[in-house]
């Protein structure tokens, strides 16, 4: 593995980090306390191509690699979780299974507005009893002549108040479990598709969970992504790329919280010095610093499988268990450094760690994740 960057990658770092520095950071706090999402930080890290960095130029995306997905989405991620997971949804979860099974008029018609970032998509496949569980799904999508009737309700969808697209997995054959599952493109302003209750979260607070409701939806034959029960599959290929994104998210909420604990502990007196100097304060520096560079390293070598063609779902889900575990310790301890200080709003430390505790939950829990991983030691 090459642990080089390529010019390409320096530049798309220099850039966002300019980005984050100029236009996201000093608006991030206020963001949060406000539950606001980032209307014009979306709009211009559209601007810069950031919304479909891994799709090819020729269908709106910025045809880089998964490499320069990951530098982008650290440093998004360092300063402002909610828009970095806005960001993630849209390229792992949205535009790559529309790229990878989505035909030539589907890729027209949805993914180049979407990687350009004039539309925003979500990936509607949770529901209120079907969350780990992911082939026990409710929704059902019936075929009429030329068309499907969906009827359900999905939960705790990112994105999913403001999508133009929504990618939605419905049941198409209850008899064929997992295999009678299919992926649809639903379209904002479809009759039958509403928007239901928006939820109120601990962290991640500038970026929108809402629930999606249809009832007899209808929309056209055309809409079916891939064929009628590759649902399943789709989801699954989909979510290793995405847990890639989960780790990079970690990472770049735990490098927040180790600069900023540096940062105050070389300024806290105690006891006539800085705490940096006692010894109980560096050794959680010191393990706050190795478990980031672990996380990085475990996310690059997923992000470098996948630019390769080769396999890598236990890869991104070691990357995506190992990543997020980390990020809530890194925030822990983050939060011990600042004492009663990072317990209140004054300091971004107590948002980092609102922020960092879902990493865990979503796009497959810690326990999905050791089943995945577990899984695929005992295949060899």
């Amino acid at each position: 593995m090459n642990f080089s960057f390529t010019d390409e990658h320096r530049l798309l770092l220099g850039v966002v980090r300019e980005f984050v520095h100029k236009e996201l950071g000093p608006v991030a706090a206020r963001l949060d306390k406000e539950a606001r999402f980032p209307e014009e930080q979306i709009r211009k890290a559209s601007e810069m191509g950031l919304m479909g960095i891994m799709i090819p130029v020729q269908y709106g995306g910025s045809g880089m690699d998964t490499i320069s997905y990951v530098l982008a989405m650290e440093e998004l991620s360092r300063a402002c979780a909610s828009t970095a997971i806005i960001i993630s949804v849209n390229n792992s979860l949205v535009c790559e299974p529309i790229f990878r099974f989505g035909s030539e008029e589907q890729k027209h018609r949805f993914l180049i507005p979407l990687a350009r970032g004039e539309k925003l998509g979500c990936f509607a496949l949770t529901e209120p009893q079907a969350g780990s569980d992911a082939a026990g799904l409710k929704t059902t999508a019936v075929k009429k002549i030329g068309r499907y009737v969906l009827n359900g309700t999905k939960l705790f969808i990112t994105n999913g108040a403001h999508a133009d697209v929504a990618i939605v997995f419905a049941v198409t054959d209850v008899t064929k479990g997992a295999h009678g599952i299919s992926a649809f493109m639903v379209e904002k302003g479809t009759p039958g598709f509403s928007v239901g209750k928006v939820e109120e979260k601990m962290g991640l607070r500038a970026s929108d969970l809402v629930e999606l409701n249809f009832q007899d939806c209808t929309i056209p034959e055309e809409n079916l992504l891939g064929k009628e029960g590759d649902g399943f599959g789709i989801a699954m290929i989909t979510l290793d790329g995405g847990r890639i994104g989960v780790a990079t998210q970690s990472v770049g909420i735990a490098r927040a919280c180790l600069e900023e604990a540096l940062r105050y502990s070389k300024e806290r007196f105690q006891f006539g010095q800085p705490i940096s100097g006692f010894q109980a304060i560096r050794f959680m520096l010191a393990d706050m610093s190795m478990e980031i560079e672990a996380a990085r390293l475990l996310t690059f070598r997923a992000a470098y499988l996948k630019d390769r063609g080769l396999p890598y779902t236990k890869e991104a889900s070691q990357a995506k268990l190992f990543a997020s575990e980390m990020a809530n310790r890194v925030a822990f301890k983050a939060l011990q450094i600042f004492g009663g200080y990072g317990y209140t709003t004054d300091f971004p430390v107590e948002k980092w760690y609102r922020d960092a505790r879902v990493t865990t939950l979503y796009e497959g829990t810690s326990e999905i994740q050791r089943l995945v991983i577990a899984r695929e030691l005992l295949r060899t």
